[in-house]
């Protein structure tokens, strides 16, 4: 009997996401991925230009375990619950990645066209890293918390703030992905 690899299914991953939350919220803890970014930036000094990086970083140095989750699950994810079989797409989906220059779409969940050094590399692939990374920077700031810390913490202990970010979060990505991305691609 062949194995095949497979991500965790929802009834697995799911409860496991909301023991992590209640643990969180039972010890009086925050989670999200730019608070991490915060304490690694206050760690290198950044307190000492910036204010908002002036605070006491060692009592957050917990939140750097995250960091470290999400480095040792990317690679199991890649490494040991991937698998090679492409991904079954609708022929329009198909369609309309070829027509947006996606050679061998749903072969690869990381496209060459997007992934590929050369294509970060390139003038194109740099200037959407620096203007994409500038703006979720100050989308992150200006919601006052990421996709994760709104969505994941926000949502479990029902912030009505963390809903309208979530769901401007939604709204930008709908308008990115079937306005502008066109554009770009």
């Amino acid at each position: 009997m062949e194995y095949i690899l497979q991500p965790w299914p929802w009834y697995v991953s799911g409860p496991c996401i909301a023991i992590v939350m209640f643990l969180l919220l039972y010890f009086g803890r925050t989670f999200g991925m730019s608070s991490n970014l915060r304490t690694m930036c206050a760690m290198g000094g950044a307190g000492k230009r910036v204010a908002f990086f002036n605070y006491d970083w060692k009592s957050h140095k917990w939140n750097l375990i995250v960091v470290l989750g999400a480095i040792v699950g990317g690679f199991i994810a890649h490494f040991v619950l991937s698998d090679s079989t492409p991904m079954d797409l609708s022929e329009a989906t198909i369609k309309d990645l070829t027509a947006l220059g996606f050679k061998d779409a749903g072969q690869s969940l990381l496209p060459p066209e997007l992934f590929s050094w050369d294509a970060v590399l390139s003038i194109k692939g740099l200037s959407i890293l620096i203007i994409g990374g500038f703006l979720v920077g100050f989308g992150t700031r200006y919601a006052g918390g990421c996709t994760s810390g709104h969505a994941i913490t926000g949502l479990s202990s029902l912030q009505l703030p963390s809903l309208i970010a979530v769901i401007g979060f939604f709204l930008g990505g709908l308008i990115m992905i079937h306005l502008i991305f066109p554009i770009l691609f």
